[in-house]
This record gives structure tokens, sequence and C-alpha cells, in this order.
């Protein structure tokens, strides 16, 4: 009798217990697992003084389904939904930091520098590339992929250094800014293009009109009304509806770029800009960041779990090589650009060393950009995925030793001058 009464309470809960999950509870399993590991991870680099991208790369290496012996996460799929979400939060915060007002101000030398830099590094990347052997549009994603140069690891190196006030450091953030507009621009060019699979002139006309279009009718229409309209909500001093309202008009952009087949990163970057034109852009930007540092780590996690580390052999040289190409092709352009410019050596040196680094969120944005078409090969993401991490590793020391290099260098000529 007290068996079956015993039987009777437990059944239930065994057969709750055992029974197979439902795709909510795979859903909160995977997330768990991921917040877990990456938790882990991240207090690793924090310990370890690394940049927490690298953190969360490995972390998605550690649970994603190419590490042996198994996958920590049961559903891939839901990786690609955080890393969709992660792309728009991220570049939507990101424009938030250039207003129109300040994109207008940033002077002809710095576009002028830009556009040489992106250009030639793009150019030199796609020559390599081709020369390796890689297929057309594999060449044309890496080759854009290693043009980003990361403007957070600038801005927090030169922060670190007590710099940021330096003449060199206005140039740089500047030409930063710009060459994110250009590769967000050329991503979006390039993925119409890869999606139709044709490559003529009539078709990659059409694109680049497109996203001129786009660009220019947001920025036109948008400045009239989303400012206005931010500013309306934020009177209500109330945060929940202003975080909603700005994360509609985000996601509401980066929906009318899908739809027009271009980048969802093209539409939120420029969301981002069409807010930061408020009076409410600061207080947007401190309810937004934490979630998309979130996000943003969920898509950094994601891009780990999709790389197939057994592929590293094949691919760890040919992404030491280009991230060597990068590095000369930038500080190279750089140089010979803001020499035309009639900027001074030390100017033109700190401003070629701080920009020559590439890598960053937005290398790993246009990898992926590559991998969401179909056009891509499959190792194509996980060598970014590496050269990310070696750029990201080396370019502290990287602007760090040459800033102070170049300073040395020129109070050894001016000492020559006073001898």
């Amino acid at each position: 009798m007290e068996s079956d009464i015993i039987s009777q309470v437990s059944r239930p809960i065994l057969d709750k217990v055992f029974a197979t999950p439902s795709t909510s509870e795979l859903i909160v399993q995977d997330f768990a697992v991921i917040m877990i590991i990456a938790s882990i991870m991240a207090l690793i680099s924090y310990k370890l003084k690394q940049p927490m991208i690298m953190a969360y790369i490995i972390a998605g290496m550690l649970i994603g389904p190419h590490t042996p012996p198994f996958s920590l996460i049961v559903n891939v799929d839901i990786l690609h939904v955080f890393a969709e979400i992660g792309i728009i939060l991220l570049l939507f915060v990101i424009g938030m930091e250039f207003p129109i007002e300040k994109l207008k101000n940033i002077g002809k030398k710095a576009t002028f520098i830009a556009v040489v830099e992106a250009s030639g590094t793009f150019m030199a990347g796609f020559a390599v590339t081709q020369a390796m052997g890689f297929a057309f549009f594999d060449s044309l994603f890496l080759s854009l992929a290693i043009s980003v140069t990361s403007t957070v690891i600038i801005m927090r190196v030169l922060e670190e250094l007590g710099m940021l006030k330096d003449e060199a450091t206005y140039l740089v953030i500047g030409i930063a800014v710009i060459e994110d507009v250009i590769i967000i621009s050329l991503l979006a060019v390039l993925q119409s293009v890869a999606a139709t699979g044709n490559l003529s002139i009539t078709e990659v006309g059409v694109s680049i009109t497109l996203v001129i279009a786009f660009i220019v009718g947001a920025i036109i229409v948008g400045s009239k009304v989303i400012p206005r309209c931010v500013d309306l909500v934020g009177r209500t001093n109330h945060d929940e509806l202003l975080i909603i309202g700005v994360l509609g008009v985000a996601f509401g952009l980066a929906f009318i770029a899908f739809r027009l087949d271009i980048s969802v990163a093209t539409g939120a970057f420029f969301a981002g800009v069409l807010v930061a034109g408020s009076r409410m852009r600061m207080a947007t930007k401190v309810l937004a960041t934490p979630i998309r540092d979130m996000f943003a780590a969920l898509f950094f996690i994601s891009v780990g779990a999709l790389m197939d580390i057994k592929l590293l052999p094949m691919f760890i040289v040919p992404a030491v090589i280009l991230v060597l190409v990068s590095f000369v092709a930038k500080f190279s352009t750089v140089w010979a650009s803001a020499r035309a410019q009639k900027l001074g050596k030390v100017t033109s040196l700190k401003t070629g060393v701080g920009l020559s680094s590439s890598g960053g969120e937005l290398a790993l944005v246009a990898a992926k950009g590559g991998v969401d078409v179909g056009a891509t090969s499959s190792f194509v993401l996980p060598m970014v995925g590496a050269m990310t991490i070696i750029s990201t590793f080396i370019s502290p020391y990287v602007i760090k030793y040459g800033w102070k290099f170049t300073e040395r260098l020129a109070r050894k000529e001016v000492e020559g001058k006073d001898g």
C-alpha cells in the first residue's frame, strides 16, 4: 500500500524529469549554456587583461557543433537569430556615436584618407587572395573584412595612453568613422550582388544606386522625422517608452534595408545616426548599451560556434598572411595620403600606425554577410575569426609602441635640429 502511494507520487515527477524537452525548454537550455560558458571565459579574459571579443569567440568555439566530442548546444539555428539581433543592436549603438552634424564636420582630409585606405586595402586583399587561389566571392568578402579598422579597439587604447586629445587622434577617429560608412555601404552592395550571383555592370549599378538611395533617403527624410519623434517620446520621462521607441526605429530601418536586399547592418547603423540627432541621444545610449552588450556578446559567440576548428591547419597560414597584407596596405595608404594632404611626418606616422590594425566587430559582420547570402565558402568565417583574434591581440601593442616609437623619432629630430 505504502509503495503504491510512493509510486503514484513519484511517477509524475520522474515522467516530467525524463520526458523529451519541448522546443522552448531546449532554447532556455541552450541560452543557459551560452551565458554560463561566456561568463566563465569573460572572467578569464578580464583576469588576463585581454579584449572581451576574444573571450566570446573562444566560448562559441567551445560550445559549438564543430568542437569534439559533441556540441553543448542543441539548436544551432537559434544562434543565427541571436547573431542577427546582435548585429542590429551593435551597429545601432555604433551609429549613435556619429550624428549627422559630426559626419559633416569630419573634414575633407579624413574623407580623402579613408577612401584611399579602404579602396587600397580592398584591392590589395583581392589581389593577394586571388593569387592564393580563393574563389571570386570569397576574395571579395575577405578583402572587405581586412579593410575594416576596429574603432572600439583604437578608442580604448588611445584612452588608456591618455592620447585622446592628440592631433593625430582626431584624424584617426574621423577616418575610422568615414571608413565604417564605406565598409557598411560596400557590404550592402556585395550582398545585393552576391544574392543574384550576377556581377554585371547593370547589377552593380543597380545595387550601388539602391544603397545610395537608401542612405540619402534615410538621412534626408529620417533626419526631419526621427529626432523629433524621439524627443517627443523622451518628454514623457518614461525610460521604457524611450527604449522601446528607439529600438523600433533600429529594427524598423533594419527591416526596410533587408526588404531592399541591403544589409540589416546598414539600416541599423543609419538608425543610430538619426537617433543621435535628437536631444535624448545620451539617455538613449545609456539605455541601449546594456542590451547591445548582451546581444553583441551573443553575436561573437555565434561566430565562434560556427567556426570549424578542424579547418584551422588549412586557414591559419592564409589568415596570418592577410593580417600582414592588411597592416602593410593600411599603413602605406594612410601614410601616403596623409602626406599628400600636407600633414606633418609625425601626424602621418601616428595616423598610419593607429589605423593599421584590421579586424574588430565589423570584420566579423562583413564575413557573416557573405555567409548569410550563401556566397562564401565554409572556411571564410573561421578564417576571419582567426584574423580577428590575431589582430585584436596585437593591435593594442602595435598602436601603443608604434606611437611611442614615433614620438621618440620626433624628439630625436628636434634634438638634432637644436644641436
